[in-house]
């Protein structure tokens, strides 16, 4: 009975990648704490935090798995946790933006660039991973309940708003959790950007070109479990 629980939890977790997400994270953080070492400081302990906040969506994206396989028919279970999701999700893909610290370059020494550079994009790689990895669950679990042509809008209108998020945050300093307590100024802000396009050029491109930037991701990813899956059926019919 034990070594069934098991079987299933492991094929749960290789579903959902939990295994090279730990992995790329261990990476990252070792990374880090090489760098701690080497320079005897945490100039950028930032990253961790980022990583940490990064990993939320991707357990909001469990979380609506495993209650839509408990209550397929009852899609209300979904929603706060979809909520959250949805808000959090833009801060994995932000931790690619942290590229713009390795300008610090009064507080690199001892530490050379090219440390650095690797430290910065194995955080971000792994964020941008968790960030396809909880969409992709969403995806699955939206094209569930309603339909191949729902899903995928559901999709592009998270990438859209992923984008959105990520200019809150780096441009505007905004974080997930102030839609909850200073909405009305979030909200103020967001539509003072994109109310007006031509006064705000800079908002649109941003955002677009993030958004266009996971779509990519996103489609690359898709494309390679689509290939695995058709991978399995051929192996199968022979």
């Amino acid at each position: 009975m034990l070594s069934e629980q098991l079987a299933r939890l492991h094929r749960f977790c290789v579903q959902h990648l939990l295994y090279p997400l730990l992995l790329s994270s261990a990476l990252a953080c070792a990374i880090f704490y090489g760098r701690v070492i080497w320079s005897q400081s945490g100039t950028y302990r930032f990253l961790v935090w980022n990583l940490f906040l990064a990993w939320i969506p991707y357990g909001c994206s469990v979380l609506i798995v495993s209650l839509h396989q408990r209550h397929p028919r009852e899609w209300w279970w979904l929603l706060a946790p979809g909520v959250v999701w949805l808000l959090f999700l833009p801060n994995a893909p932000y931790i690619v933006t942290d590229l713009w610290h390795l300008e610090w370059l009064g507080e690199r020494k001892p530490v050379p660039l090219w440390y650095d550079l690797a430290m910065i994009v194995s955080f971000a790689w792994t964020g941008v991973f968790l960030a396809v990895a909880s969409l992709n669950a969403m995806h699955n679990v939206i094209r569930a309940y309603f339909g191949r042509v729902l899903g995928w809008l559901f999709t592009l209108g998270a990438l859209g708003a992923c984008g959105i998020g990520v200019y809150l945050g780096r441009f505007l300093n905004w974080n997930s959790w102030d839609l909850f307590f200073r909405p009305h100024s979030v909200i103020t802000d967001l539509v003072a950007r994109f109310a007006h396009p031509l006064q705000n050029p800079g908002a649109f491109v941003f955002t677009a070109l993030f958004a266009a930037f996971m779509l990519v991701c996103y489609l690359t990813f898709a494309s390679v479990e689509q290939r695995q899956n058709l991978v399995r059926e051929n192996v199968g019919q022979i």
